[in-house]
């Protein structure tokens, strides 16, 4: 694909002579050079100059060196026929940057053989090196599997901010995150947002915290059954560090024993369960659906645009005292169906007991449903939970990372569970800090004896996801895009529509033949060697590095959607005057605990009516 036009490359070529001739004129009157403009050392004074040797071929001259005079274009063949670089210039014909040499990096364009590729520490990557290996692969960044002594400017852990100790560059999780989305931390932030907008934070079960609000729990389930007699529900029980499906159950009352159990053994959450699920071949099922935050100040949300559809291995029937302990038929979780006899291993995205959720939306647009209500109602939730979550993430980044020390940035992929009701609304079940991102899975060959199988539907999403996250956070983009910004621009901004590009093509080339044939004193170029030809092995040098991967599969949502939710985001102004004022006092640091003490009663001030920075901007959007 041709990516500058024809007059554009004689330009450069006309550039490049003129240059060279200025050059050649200012050898003449023996113009002084810095050597630091050729980027070479400074010699310190008195320091004899070493003679530069004279090499045997002839070659482009550095930046700033005037001693070796342009040689004439060479008298080729028209489509063989290309400009000599002048000084100042690369052996590609693209100007260099002061202090390096032209050099190819493998499978880099030669316009970018100036710049050096990203590079990314993998060594604490843990089980999702394997889709990271693959991403950086095919971005052509180069991947440091056992650290470096240098800073890297991206560093990629699987578990926890803390893996490494960092301080500049980039890492791929936020200080506190993972006690922010442990279930009673999200319980309570969401809760939060409950009480202030009732109606927009309707997507979370009712929740109660175990043991502390265990009496609270019984109480109000008593209250309800007084007042209808006929309601049963059934609650779930989740362990508060629990993952995996490890420890959670599902009861009917209050009294039951296993929750005595519960509360002495570590903290939980109880919640109603969701008895009436959207069911496909009579199987409940979850969705995974991969969030990117990518700064908190300012918030930037990312969307990605497929997910898995992880379903239960034993057909679904409402929950009585007869099967409250089927765990293949009420638990979605893919470790836990991943050892049911029923499980379905399948490379299709479409079948089996793992797929992907855009096959889920094609069956459903099939049946006459939303696609894009259905889509909007759960982006409208994501963002909903990221703004409940960012106040005390604030507080919680500013304890690890204060303003004006050095630091790393941060930023962060989030696995949503999410269930679609009968009636499509989604509800989120959890948010998970370190979502897996393995690209196999264990298959069964005998009795006991297991081995890793690559599986295609967690190859697909999963690599897209990390190689886009890497694409979004380069930190090279923008010096690729000032030094070349015709081949980093967006795609559709780049190319006009196929039928212009290839009538002005047309009619370009024929006026660059007649050109090159006058200037080179060559015919024009007959049909048997056509005058584009230089140009299209030329163009496989200027391609944009990107050009072979697909479109970016992470679709931001925030700050596009901003005005729809700004109205929301009242606790995190709270959060950024607890930062600004009481964060610090004298000596002491008041950190996420202060911070759970401070916002505790101010949500009924709100209520009634306090004015924070900027509320009068949140009741102008919240008006209709």
């Amino acid at each position: 694909m041709l990516r500058g036009s024809p007059e554009r490359e004689l330009a450069a070529w006309w550039e490049a002579e003129a240059v060279a001739a200025t050059k050649a004129q200012a050898a003449k009157e023996q113009v002084r050079v810095d050597p630091g403009a050729a980027g070479e050392p400074e010699r310190k004074a008195g320091e004899e100059q070493p003679k530069e040797p004279v090499p045997a071929t002839p070659c482009a001259a550095e930046e700033g060196d005037a001693r070796i005079p342009p040689r004439p274009p060479p008298t080729l063949p028209v489509s063989l026929a290309k400009p000599e670089p002048a000084s100042g210039l690369c052996p590609h014909g693209k100007s260099r940057i002061k202090g390096r040499s032209c050099k190819r990096s493998s499978g880099q364009p030669d316009e970018y053989c100036s710049l050096r590729p990203v590079t990314v520490d993998s060594s604490k990557a843990r089980t999702s090196l394997d889709a990271l290996k693959i991403s950086i692969r095919q971005l052509r960044w180069k991947e440091f599997p056992f650290g470096r002594r240098l800073p890297c400017d991206i560093y990629w852990h699987g578990v926890s901010f803390h893996d490494n100790d960092i301080f500049s560059g980039q890492v791929n999780k936020f200080p506190g995150m993972t006690e922010m989305v442990r279930k009673i931390t999200l319980s309570r932030a969401v809760r939060i947002m409950q009480n202030l907008f009732p109606e927009e934070y309707n997507f979370y079960p009712r929740s109660w915290i175990l043991p502390d609000e265990f009496q609270l729990f019984v109480a109000q389930v008593r209250m309800v059954k007084d007042g209808d007699p006929s309601w049963k529900p059934t609650f779930i029980v989740k362990p508060d560090s629990g993952c995996q499906g490890d420890g959670i159950y599902l009861i009917k009352d209050p009294s039951d024993i296993r929750l005595s159990g519960t509360l002495q053994s570590r903290p939980a959450v109880v919640q109603e369960y969701i008895c009436k699920p959207l069911l496909i071949d009579k199987l409940k099922f979850d969705i995974r659906l991969y969030v990117l935050l990518k700064s908190l100040e300012p918030l930037e949300i990312y969307i990605a645009k497929d997910g898995l559809s992880r379903f239960c291995t034993e057909p679904y029937q409402e929950p009585s005292p007869k099967n409250l302990h089927h765990i293949f038929m009420h638990l979605t979780n893919y470790s836990l169906n991943i050892h049911s006899g029923n499980f379905i291993h399948s490379d299709s995205t479409s079948t089996g007991s793992k797929r992907t959720f855009s096959s889920i939306l094609y069956r459903l647009s099939s049946k006459g449903v939303d696609i894009k209500k259905v889509w909007s109602d759960i982006i409208s939730l994501v963002i909903k939970t990221v703004i409940a979550l960012t106040p005390e993430l604030k507080v919680f980044y500013q304890s690890d990372i204060p303003a004006g020390r050095p630091g790393p940035t941060c930023f962060q992929i989030l696995g949503f569970d999410i269930l679609l009701m009968k009636n499509l609304k989604p509800i989120l079940l959890e948010v998970n800090a370190n979502p897996s991102m393995r690209i196999e899975h264990e298959q069964e060959l005998s009795p006991g004896v297991f081995e890793n199988v690559p599986s295609l539907v967690d190859e697909e999403v999963k690599v897209a996801v990390i190689r886009d996250t890497l694409r979004l956070m380069d930190p090279l983009k923008k010096k690729r895009e000032s030094h070349f910004p015709d081949i980093c621009m967006d795609r559709k901004d780049r190319f006009s529509p196929v039928s212009e590009r290839m009538s002005s093509l047309k009619l370009q080339l024929s006026k660059l033949s007649i050109v090159r044939s006058q200037l080179l004193g060559k015919p024009l170029a007959s049909k048997e060697n056509p005058p584009h030809s230089d140009l299209a092995s030329a163009s496989r040098g200027n391609a944009n590095p990107d050009a072979h991967l697909p479109s970016i599969c992470l679709k931001q949502v925030f700050p596009k959607y901003a005005k729809q939710f700004n109205y929301l985001r009242l606790v995190d102004r709270m959060a950024n005057l607890f930062i600004r004022f009481l964060g610090i006092k004298g000596t002491m640091k008041l950190g996420p605990t202060g911070f759970r003490t401070f916002i505790r009663d101010v949500p009924a001030g709100l209520r009634g009516g306090l004015l924070l920075p900027g509320s009068e901007e949140v009741q102008d959007a919240a008006a209709p």
